[in-house]
């Protein structure tokens, strides 16, 4: 049977594998597109504002879960 930490978990490891696909793929593109060069900075400096926005919200609710005994 899948709980709902399963499911959690299996969120956070998808968040996390985007965001470091998300940003090679930039970096990929930076180093190929000259005249587009400030759009993939942009884009790649939003996916690690992504990514530890997304860690910081994972971790409050760890702790609020631990705190409240759920």
């Amino acid at each position: 049977m899948i709980t709902l930490d399963d499911i959690s978990m299996a969120v956070i490891s998808l968040i996390r594998l985007g965001a470091v696909f998300r940003f090679i793929y930039c970096m990929i593109c930076l180093q190929s597109a000259e005249e587009e060069q400030a759009r993939y900075k942009k884009r790649a400096k939003n996916t690690v504002v992504f990514y530890v926005i997304a860690e910081c919200i994972w971790q409050i609710k760890e702790i609020v879960f631990f705190y409240y005994g759920a």
